[in-house]
C-alpha cells in the first residue's frame, strides 16, 4: 500500500520531498503529536487504545481482515490450536495483545514458539508447517504466492493428480467401514460382509468418481451390499457396465437419497466438485431417516464435507455422534498408509515437478493442465471455485473446470 502511495506522491507532486521512515505506532503518534512528522500511518485492533491528543485527526483509510493462517495437517479446531507452535509479533506490539486476547477468548492459550515482527517470515513458517499465524489479507497477498493445487490440475481424463490419492481414500473408506461396525470401535458389532445365513451390511455410496467407484468396489469385496448414487447419467451407465449388475446403480435425487439412507448401514459421502466446496448431500434433518446404528463416513471433508454436521476429526479420535448418529470425518485420510500413499503421490506427481523444474513458465504455458492448476498468482485468486469460497479476497480471472 504505501509504496503505491509513494508512487501516487512522486507523479503527482514532484517537488514534494518525501522522507520515510519506520517505528512502534506507539513512538510514531508522540512524533506525530511533538510535531517532528507529519503523516502516521498504522494499524490499530479492537480494544486498542486510540490517540487521544487533540491536535491529531484520525481517519481510517481501510480495513484488512485478519485470518489464521494453519499447516495444511493442523484441523481447526479448538483442540489443535492449543496443540499447534504459534508465530506472533512482540508481546508489547498491540498485535500480538489483540491475538493472544482473541486466542484466550477461543478458550485456549496458544504455545508461542516464534517471535517475529516480520509478518512475511511468519507466512513462510505456516508454510513449511512449522507454525500457525494470525495474517492480514494484505500480507498474504503481498506475498506474491504462486500456488498450484492438486486439486484443480486437470486434463482430459479427469483430476491427474488428486486421482492417487482419491483412489487410496476411497478404499480405506471400506477398512474403516468394517473396523468401525465393531463394537471394539463404539459400532453396533456387525460384520460388513455377513456370513452365510446372515444378511451383509447394506452400504450406500453417493458420488460415483474415483473415490466412490474405489469404495464401492472394496466394499463390494468384502462381500457387503453396495448401491451406488451419481446425478450424470453417464457415469451411471459407466459404473453399471464396471460391475455388471453386481452393485446397484442409480440416479441420485431427493426421494431416491432418502429412500436408500433408511436402510444403509454404512454411508459413504464422496463427492467433489473441482475447485469448489463439497455440496452437502445429507442435511440435519435427514439423519432421522437413518438408522440409529448407520455409520456416516465423510470423505468429501477435505473440501468442507458432503454432510451438513460433518466437521474434521483425526485417526486418534475418528468419530463423534450428532443426533445419536456417528460421523467418521477423518480428514486426510491417506497418511493412515503413508508407504502406499507416498508411492502413488510421486508416481503421478513427478512428471508435473519436472516440468517445472525445467521452468515454471514454460511448464504452465505448455502444459494446459498446470495451467489450470494455478490457484493464485501475484495476491490475486484465479479460479473461480475458489474465488466464490473467499469472496472478500481479490480475484482476477475465472479458470473454467472441465
Amino acid at each position: 500500500m504505501l509504496p503505491a502511495a509513494l508512487d501516487a506522491l512522486a507523479r503527482d507532486y514532484p517537488q514534494l520531498q518525501v522522507v520515510f521512515g519506520m517505528d512502534d505506532p506507539a513512538e510514531a503518534v508522540v512524533q506525530l503529536a511533538t510535531k517532528q512528522v507529519d503523516l502516521v500511518v498504522a494499524d490499530s485492533y479492537p480494544g486498542s487504545p486510540e490517540p487521544t491528543s487533540g491536535d491529531i485527526i484520525s481517519t481510517t483509510i481501510g480495513e484488512d481482515p485478519i485470518r489464521v493462517y494453519l499447516p495444511e495437517h493442523v484441523p481447526a479446531d479448538v483442540e489443535s490450536l492449543a496443540r499447534v507452535p504459534w508465530a506472533m509479533e512482540p508481546a508489547t506490539d498491540s498485535s500480538a495483545e489483540w491475538a493472544l486476547r482473541v486466542c484466550r477468548d477461543m478458550g485456549f492459550e496458544p504455545r508461542v514458539r516464534y517471535i517475529a515482527p516480520d509478518l512475511l517470515f511468519q507466512l513462510r513458517l505456516v508454510e513449511r508447517g512449522l507454525a500457525a499465524a494470525m495474517l492480514p489479507d494484505l500480507v498474504v497477498g503481498e506475498a506474491g504466492t504462486l500456488a498450484i493445487a492438486y486439486e484443480t490440475v486437470q486434463d482430459h481424463t479427469g483430476l491427474p493428480l488428486l486421482t492417487p490419492m482419491s483412489e487410496v481414500a476411497g478404499r480405506l473408506a471400506a477398512h474403516a467401514a468394517a473396523a468401525q461396525l465393531t463394537v471394539h470401535e463404539g459400532g453396533p458389532g456387525l460384520l460388513l460382509g455377513g456370513v452365510p445365513g446372515v444378511a451383509p451390511c447394506r452400504v450406500l455410496v453417493i458420488g460415483g468418481g474415483v473415490v466412490g467407484t474405489q469404495a464401492a468396489k472394496i466394499a463390494l469385496g468384502m462381500q457387503a451390499e453396495v448401491t451406488v448414487l451419481d446425478t450424470s447419467p453417464r457415469r451411471i451407465r459407466e459404473l453399471d457396465e464396471l460391475f455388471g449388475g453386481s452393485v446397484r446403480v442409480l440416479m441420485s435425487d431427493t426421494a431416491t437419497v432418502g429412500t436408500e439412507l433408511s436402510s444403509a448401514d454404512v454411508v459413504v459421502g464422496a463427492v467433489l466438485v473441482p475447485g469448489r466446496a463439497a455440496p452437502k448431500v445429507v442435511t440435519r434433518d435427514q439423519l432421522s431417516l437413518l438408522k440409529p446404528t448407520t455409520l456416516l463416513i465423510d470423505e468429501a471433508i477435505d473440501q468442507g464435507g458432503a454432510f451438513e454436521t460433518s466437521r474434521p476429526t483425526t485417526y486418534a479420535e475418528p468419530t463423534f455422534e450428532v443426533d445419536g448418529i456417528r460421523h467418521y470425518c477423518v480428514a486426510n485420510m491417506p497418511d493412515g498408509v503413508p508407504r502406499t500413499s507416498t508411492r502413488a503421490l510421486t508416481n503421478a506427481t513427478l512428471p508435473y515437478v519436472l516440468r517445472l523444474a525445467d521452468g515454471v513458465e514454460d511448464a504452465l504455458g505448455g502444459d494446459q493442465a498446470l495451467g489450470r492448476g494455478v490457484n493464485t498468482r501475484g495476491g490475486r485468486i484465479l479460479v473461480d471455485g475458489v474465488a466464490a469460497a473467499f469472496p472478500d479476497l481479490p480475484a482476477e480471472v475465472s479458470v473454467p473446470v472441465i
